[in-house]
């Protein structure tokens, strides 16, 4: 179909349907011009902070300076660059901050010229642990987080919930898609939906599937959404399948089934007859066999464990939760695995110093 638009210098209608490829083509060049030249931007910008902070961290640690030289500096950037905004003595104590919490982290500080600077800020002053740091910089990096998205995921306690409750995958997942453990979650965060105590499937598919970009930011950036109530026939009759979507990274079909009570293994026997329908008539011959993720409200893990074991079918079983959980509970639990992880590793025995004996 053609289509005309009115030129905004001469209030003229004009065509653009015969040369809107060639146009797409010239924007796509502008966009990606622009996304460059960010980049380049934010990379000068983490330079300079990350040099700034280490040349107060040198002075201090050489004594050269003391802390209230830093006030000082903050002073004189800003009585002979009024307009320059972010050093004041809090912004500069940062940039110390910055160089010294990654100056030896070798597998660290390569990627932080990749994240803005208020990343860093977030990340700095809400994540203790080394690694914990470390898991926030990747994933902000691979999902593309902007800084709300990180933020709710910091609410969220994502690191805390990923190292108490690794996701439950099925060993067929395991071994056909390794890297799908770290792709999924044991738990997917809907505050979002709003929705009450006591709720309805009805309810909760609506819900996802009204707020479909919040959904996908929680799924990953990978996932592609393919339908809703996605239809599949066998032998005559019609099924639906609650949510359908695709992985990018996985190069799979994934079926979502929803649930709004407790697991129970006979829901994994539905499940299965989805991704053999999907398998036979649905997925394209350059496709990974489809996966099937079921989300329930809640789910007993040692139930879980038992009706995965034997699964033939790649499968993972998740919960969702209508509130963010509570962070100072989690960071305690945290805290507590943390404390029996190095309590276990002090009573584990050196190598070579059993002996053994008649």
């Amino acid at each position: 179909m053609k289509s005309n638009r009115k030129s905004a210098a001469t209030g003229l209608a004009i065509s653009t349907a015969p040369h809107e490829p060639a146009f797409r083509e010239v924007l796509a060049l502008i966009e990606g011009a622009r996304g460059r030249a960010f980049q380049a931007v934010n990379t000068e910008l983490i330079d300079l902070y990350w040099h700034v902070g280490e040349y107060i961290s040198r002075k201090i640690e050489t004594a050269a300076w003391g802390q209230g030289v830093v006030a000082e500096l903050a002073d004189y950037i800003q009585r002979h660059h009024p307009n320059l905004r972010g050093f004041t003595r809090a912004s500069l104590f940062r940039m110390r901050q910055f160089f010294d919490t990654y100056r030896d982290d070798k597998k660290v500080a390569p990627l932080l010229r990749q994240l803005k600077w208020t990343h860093h800020l977030m990340i700095l002053g809400r994540c203790k642990r080394p690694e914990e740091r470390e898991f926030y910089i990747r994933l902000s990096i691979r999902e593309g987080w902007k800084s709300r998205d990180l933020d709710r995921q910091l609410r969220g306690s994502l690191f805390a919930r990923a190292m108490l409750s690794p996701p439950k995958v099925a060993a067929a997942l395991r071994q056909s898609h390794p890297e799908a453990a770290e792709l999924f979650k044991d738990s997917y965060i809907v505050e979002f939906l709003q929705l009450p105590a006591v709720h309805s499937e009805a309810d909760l598919h609506l819900g996802l599937v009204a707020r479909l970009k919040d959904f996908l930011g929680e799924l990953g950036r990978d996932f592609c959404f393919v339908g809703s109530e996605y239809p599949v026939q066998v032998g005559g009759r019609d099924f639906s399948i609650d949510l359908l979507f695709f992985n990018r990274a996985l190069n799979s079909l994934v079926a979502f089934e929803l649930k709004v009570d407790e697991f129970q293994p006979e829901h994994l026997g539905k499940l299965e007859f989805y991704l053999e329908a999907l398998d036979r008539d649905v997925r394209k011959p350059h496709e990974n066999p489809a996966m099937r993720v079921l989300l329930c409200a809640t789910k007993d893990t040692e139930v879980v464990e038992y009706a995965l074991a034997r699964s033939l079918s790649p499968a993972l079983i998740a919960e969702y939760k209508t509130q963010l959980p509570d962070a100072a509970l989690l960071k305690r639990k945290l805290h507590e695995f943390y404390q029996l992880a190095l309590t276990s590793s002090e009573r584990a025995p050196a190598p070579g110093a059993t002996k053994n004996r008649r």
